[in-house]
């Protein structure tokens, strides 16, 4: 296929049902974890709409009325969690994203599952003050909308360094409050150590006090995904990156609930 995809979600505990908008590998930033091979700087190409329909309601027959759960899925996780906008790239940069959030609407309601399972974007953020990206998020909200925000780091440094963007921490959290105040939305985080060493004591005091300016300003985000290294970067930087132990990541995770937010860890 080309749009449509299944994947066993460690992080969702069941089967996801994912839509790519990238199929040609092109994203407007390029983050250094990144497991997208050949990744290229660019946005979604023309979008086919039918296509996309055919293949999501041929695969969610699969789930929903053959035998891929039987014969796919390990026992433990055969349920259906979400329907998750993903990929190879950023999903908002495609034209029709709003046509997309409609289509699997359509889709949804056509299995019975509208109200029942997630519609998820996982999202960079950076195109969310753009009219068409908004409406897509609003029209993700009323089909029980979930976005997963990315939020890696809070210095403009950080930023460069992890994502290769010069957007400003303060221009995300400006798309953050557009976004959440939209759809629901959880903050999405990757650490990792870069050259054996994790984020700084100064990013790490960054990023909390992002997330108390978050609190302040009472943008109604949900919480943090924070996650680590589970696979393999495909990017030039791969050799430089490793994961981070599990305690350093509940040890952080506690510092950011301290701060005021709810953590959801995924070593």
């Amino acid at each position: 296929m080309t749009y449509v995809y299944p994947v066993v979600s460690r992080r969702a505990g069941g089967v996801s049902v994912g839509v790519n908008l990238n199929p040609n590998n092109a994203c407007n930033w390029a983050c250094v974890y990144c497991q997208v091979p050949e990744l290229a700087r660019g946005t979604a190409p023309d979008i086919d709409l039918a296509q996309l329909e055919t293949e999501l309601r041929a695969l969610l027959g699969d789930i929903l009325q053959g035998d891929f759960m039987q014969t796919r899925v390990p026992e433990g996780a055969r349920r259906l969690n979400d329907i998750a906008l993903s990929g190879n790239g950023e999903p908002t940069s495609a034209r029709v994203f709003p046509q997309v959030i409609e289509c699997i609407g359509r889709v949804m309601a056509d299995f019975d599952l509208s109200g029942k399972i997630k519609l998820v974007l996982i999202t960079n953020g950076s195109l969310a003050d753009r009219p068409r990206v908004r409406d897509g998020l609003q029209k993700m909200a009323l089909l029980n909308g979930e976005v997963w925000f990315k939020f890696d780091r809070a210095t403009a440094g950080g930023m460069r360094a992890v994502n290769q963007t010069r957007t400003t921490p303060d221009r995300q959290l400006e798309r953050l409050e557009l976004t959440a105040r939209l759809c629901p939305t959880w903050l999405q985080t990757c650490v990792f150590a870069l050259d054996d060493m994790p984020p700084s004591d100064a990013e790490q005091a960054a990023y909390l006090a992002a997330v108390a300016r978050i609190r302040q300003r009472q943008i109604p985000v949900q919480g943090v995904l924070l996650y680590g290294l589970a696979r393999p970067s495909m990017q030039p930087q791969a050799g430089r990156l490793s994961a981070l132990p599990a305690a350093w990541l509940d040890e952080f995770a506690a510092r950011i609930r301290s701060a005021g937010l709810p953590v959801k860890v995924s070593p």
